[in-house]
């Protein structure tokens, strides 16, 4: 009867042991998959805290954009890819119902896998699911524009990054191009030509391309910002009998340059009566506005453009001809006012070195008029970017001057590549000057805005 017992107790173990077993890997299974069941997705919301609406609900998304998914079972999300590229996510930002995921910035687009093309995959330990969006490359940008002051007629190169394909460019005065538009394949510039009945007040340039729109600075054909032009907008203003001192007998009225031509008089930096420029040698050539009592700056630019404006939203611009390759010496010195001796690399001057790029001499030579746009957050006692200056300090420095010319100086001095990028590093790679007779040709001097118009792809509405 004992041993019956016995037998019936070791059976009972047995069961309870095994029933203890299951539960454990019942209890285990059910904690793995906790929170990794399937994955569903009902909405994409763009993440923009510039708009005013800033949770918007989406039917496609750009690279380098933030995105919020909506739906059930991210619990457990382990992975992301969009188009076949593998997203970064943080954890802390996910819930059961809700992702933050960001759009690399990379991401292919025309080179995206037809397979995986306009999707974003999710995964988790045990279930994929693949939820199809449009994916669009990163908004379209306006860099640079080629010559901003072109006469009607001529051909401007407009440079940025995404111009792809562009069909629409809308100048100021809201006068439209849809043809004749030639595209660079990988979206870095377009040529258009200029039409007629462009505003002179000037503006941005608005493209539509098939990568969405795009505002350029608004600083196209803003004639009201010209302070000398040698045609009559401003004074040309010279004295003494300095070999330096460009006079009104040292301009030059030839028709010059391919593409986009000269306009009437302007200024050449050697003047013919000079045959070149020796070397170690500062203030070669200068050329001024008539300053005291003439210019008004403020009175001209601030009903334009805020004297609160900060410095890098301003700049001083000048179309450029330099018909031979310019390299090795000599740059031009622009002046806030008259009070340099030349050889300042500090100050309110900047220094215009076009044949260095990169550390490197790389001669500069254009075909026809390009311009030239330098802020003022570039003149050295402005390029403090925790100076938090402004246009009225720009006004101001010149309005304290004792003579309040405008001008330009070209420099034919040593300098080293230090003086350039402000790096101590750079100290040992040095340029010394040499003789030089190289020809360079300025004209229709001006100060305009850089702001830029947002575009975006949705209205500002709910």
């Amino acid at each position: 009867m004992k041993s019956i017992f016995l037998i019936i107790n070791n059976i009972a173990l047995k069961t309870l042991l095994t029933l203890v077993v299951f539960a454990m890997l019942f209890s285990s299974c059910e904690k793995d998959d906790e929170g990794v069941g399937p994955i569903s997705i009902t909405n994409v919301y763009l993440q923009d805290a510039e708009s005013a609406v800033q949770d918007r609900a989406v039917t496609f998304a750009r690279q380098g954009q933030l995105i919020r998914v909506e739906g059930t079972g991210f619990t457990g999300l382990k992975r992301v890819y969009i188009n076949g590229l593998k997203a970064y996510f943080n954890p802390v930002l996910v819930s059961e119902n809700s992702m933050l995921v960001s759009v690399p910035r990379n991401t292919p687009i025309v080179d995206a896998e037809p397979g995986v093309r306009n999707t974003i995959r999710f995964e988790n330990d045990n279930y994929t699911s693949i939820f199809e969006i449009e994916i669009r490359a990163a908004v379209p940008v306006i860099t640079s524009i080629s010559n901003t002051l072109p006469l009607a007629g001529e051909t401007i190169t407009v440079y940025g990054t995404g111009l792809l394909e562009v069909n629409k460019v809308v100048f100021p005065g809201d006068v439209t191009v849809a043809d004749g538009i030639i595209s660079d394949e990988d979206g870095e510039f377009f040529t258009v030509t200029v039409p007629e009945g462009v505003s002179d007040e000037g503006g941005s340039l608005l493209i539509e391309c098939a990568n969405g729109g795009a505002y350029s600075p608004a600083y196209f054909n803003f004639k009201a910002g010209v302070i000398l032009n040698f045609d009559g907008i401003g004074q040309h203003g010279f004295w003494g009998s300095a070999t330096s001192m460009i006079t009104a007998d040292d301009l030059v009225a030839a028709s010059v340059g391919t593409g986009n031509v000269s306009q009437g008089t302007y200024v050449a930096h050697r003047p013919s009566r000079i045959t070149s420029f020796d070397p170690a040698t500062f203030r070669c050539s200068e050329v001024w506005t008539a300053g005291n009592d003439v210019d008004d700056w403020r009175g001209q630019i601030t009903p334009y453009i805020p004297a609160s404006t900060p410095v890098n939203e301003v700049a001083f611009q000048f179309d450029i001809y330099v018909p031979n390759e310019w390299a090795g010496s000599g740059f031009l010195k622009v002046c806030l006012y008259n009070s340099f001796n030349g050889g300042e690399w500090s100050g309110n001057v900047y220094n215009y070195v076009p044949w260095v790029v990169d550390g490197e001499i790389k001669p500069f030579k254009t075909e026809g008029w390009t311009t030239v746009t330098v802020p003022f957050s570039e003149f050295y006692g402005f390029s403090d970017s925790e100076g938090g200056y402004t246009f009225e300090d720009v006004l101001a420095a010149r309005e304290a001057s004792s003579y309040k010319n405008f001008g330009i100086y070209f420099e034919n001095g040593d300098f080293t590549l230090e003086n350039i990028t402000g790096n101590s590093a750079d100290s040992e790679t040095e340029f010394p000057s040499a003789i030089t007779s190289v020809d360079v040709f300025t004209d229709n001097w001006r100060i305009v805005s850089l702001a830029t118009p947002v575009y975006s792809d949705f209205p500002d509405t709910e």
